[in-house]
């Protein structure tokens, strides 16, 4: 046991490979233009946002506009539908569900969310379409970028921060014409007459805009995205994900086209570069799944014109699942989509079924801070303020009472009449009618109820105190 293990050293070697290329990230990617069915899809997606977006904040119901979060009296119109911030419960549920719609999508295909309708994606497309139009394809917009300053260059770059400085306007305005009316909003900015904050909302969201759309693009896919962090771990061997088929297409190699593959000993590809040259983030797919592909499919479009010119199959670049490109069959039904697509339901279930049951009267109730006091007759009395809200759209008529108020009696003002969407302060008092209390402290329960629906009431509670030496 006492005997050393005779050591020698070993010359290890590595095989030469070729390097590769670092991507620079000090510059912008420029993408070549190209077509196919996942950008008219791209294009279908990203147009019915827009247009949901921007038409939407210029809508009206009746008198006012059709969606809008008025900050200033704390209420969130949705065309027929009014929200209160005791409603905002609701809204938990609404990002819960998009939540698990966002698992869902995930795990079924990967990050379509990312490709076809993320705004960072969609507006980063717009601006990247402005700079095709003035500046030229990928090549000219390459070389005008490299060439010193001309007039040319010059009046081009010009002529592009403008555009995107408009379209980053117009979207700030939009934005913040869902917390303020837009209509006066934008009379207002037409004629410089626009309040000092409204103003600087505005210059913020426009400013924030250009600089994600315009400057930094994919890097906030890259670096400041968590969803890029998390997507791997929700993937399984079953995700639909862009993938290169390596089977198929390697070994690359540039061939004439009446020249078969297997004959000079080459895959499906021709390493023409062009799935890395429309690529938005600027990777390679050929090298496997990445961190910064965003699933829009640019590739496969690319891929698939190449394709048809050469007369090979469409595919080489496509939605599959890791288990389909090592010889098995993608199983699309499996326990984590369908506990995901479950959730997902019984939540939308959930939510509908509370938008169908919210109460359109609410009750806040505000004991006094002070104990107790006697009134004229000798009888304890609690004071309260009670905070009646009318939810409906059109005036109600309410009545006020305790409920199981046995031993006591409420005093003051029990009905009321609401305009729609009228907030009504009421103070009113409670006396005990018993000589000796059950407890110095206990709990009653008030309630407001419609006179002509009695199925729309809402109830609060509070306590009431009295002395115990009676």
């Amino acid at each position: 046991m006492s005997e050393l293990i005779p050591v020698r050293t070993v010359e290890t070697f590595e095989p030469s490979r070729p390097k590769m290329k670092a991507k620079s990230t000090d510059t912008l990617v420029h993408t070549r233009s190209f077509t196919g069915r996942f950008r008219n899809l791209r294009l279908l997606g990203a147009g019915l946002l827009y247009l949901l977006f921007f038409g939407t904040a210029w809508l009206n119901w009746g008198d006012r506009q059709a969606v809008l979060w008025d900050l200033s009296e704390s209420k969130f119109h949705i065309f027929g539908a009014t929200f209160w911030p005791q409603d905002f419960i609701l809204l938990s549920g609404l990002l819960i569900i998009a939540a698990f719609g966002l698992f869902a999508i995930t795990v079924f295909a990967g990050r379509v969310w990312c490709g076809y309708t993320c705004p960072q994606s969609s507006w980063t497309w717009v601006f990247m379409w402005c700079e095709k139009v003035i500046e030229g394809e990928r090549n000219q917009r390459i070389k005008l970028k490299a060439a010193p300053w001309s007039l040319n260059k010059l009046i081009r770059r010009s002529v592009k921060h403008t555009a995107w400085l408009a379209i980053s306007l117009i979207t700030g305005l939009t934005f913040v014409g869902y917390f303020t009316p837009i209509r006066p909003l934008a009379a207002e900015l037409l004629t410089l007459q626009i309040g000092g904050v409204s103003l600087f909302w505005v210059l913020f969201f426009t400013g924030a805009t250009y600089l994600n759309a315009g400057w930094l693009r994919e890097a906030v896919c890259i670096h400041m995205c968590p969803y890029a962090r998390f997507q791997s771990v929700m993937f399984d061997k079953d995700t639909l994900a862009i993938s290169y088929d390596v089977a198929r297409g390697e070994n690359r190699g540039p061939r004439k086209r009446e020249v078969k593959p297997a004959e000079v000993g080459l895959g499906d590809c021709i390493d023409c570069q062009l799935c890395v040259q429309v690529c938005p983030t600027g990777i390679d797919i050929r090298d496997g799944l990445q961190m910064e592909c965003i699933g829009c499919a640019a590739c496969i479009d690319a891929c698939d014109s190449i394709m048809d010119k050469m007369n090979y199959p469409r595919g080489l670049i496509r939605y599959t699942s890791e288990r389909e490109l090592q010889g098995g069959k993608t199983h699309l039904l499996r326990p984590r989509l369908i506990g995901y697509t479950v959730v997902l339901v019984a939540m939308i279930g959930a939510l509908a079924l509370a938008l169908i049951e919210r109460p359109m009267v609410s009750l806040d109730v505000t004991k006094d801070r002070g104990l107790f006091r006697e009134n004229g007759r000798g009888q304890i009395e609690n004071i309260y303020s009670l905070k009646v809200i009318n939810k409906t759209q059109q005036r109600q008529d309410y009545q006020l009472s305790l409920v199981d108020g046995a031993g006591f009696q409420l005093q003051g003002r029990t009905e009321l009449s609401l305009a729609a969407g009228e907030i009504v302060d009421v103070p009113v008092s409670v006396a005990m009618t018993t000589d000796r209390p059950a407890s110095s402290s206990q709990t009653l329960s008030f309630k407001v109820i419609d006179s002509d629906e009695p199925g729309i009431y809402a109830v609060a509670k509070s306590r009431f105190v009295a002395p115990m030496n009676r």
